[in-house]
């Protein structure tokens, strides 16, 4: 069974990225894919990818870091990993807050 975080982490990578993703799936093979796609990205066009970091909230600092390591799209898709399952995460929470507001004082 599939937890519902992962789920949503999929869905996102699958709409943001254009991930081939099953709906069970370890994180080494999402960041396997998210490997291959930033470098197919990077390499294809770099304006859209760095679209995609802004976008995404990933500082460009920390993608200048590694961006001429060895292991740069390896390190970028960790980023990007983090950062995904960080939104889920506060996302999460503030849908709980907003639970535990009477309705009528909801906007």
């Amino acid at each position: 069974m599939q937890v519902p975080e992962q789920k949503d982490l999929v869905q996102s990578l699958r709409t943001d990225w254009g991930l081939q993703l099953p709906e069970l799936v370890s994180e080494e093979e999402i960041l396997r894919q998210l490997e291959r796609k930033v470098m197919e990205l990077a390499d294809r066009n770099p304006e859209s990818f760095f679209q995609l970091m802004y976008r995404l909230d990933i500082p460009e600092q920390k993608v200048k870091v590694v961006l001429f390591e060895p292991d740069a799209a390896a390190q970028i898709a960790g980023l990007i990993y983090k950062r995904q399952v960080q939104k889920i995460e506060v996302r999460k929470m503030f849908h709980r807050r907003d639970d535990d507001i009477d309705d009528e004082l909801k906007w």
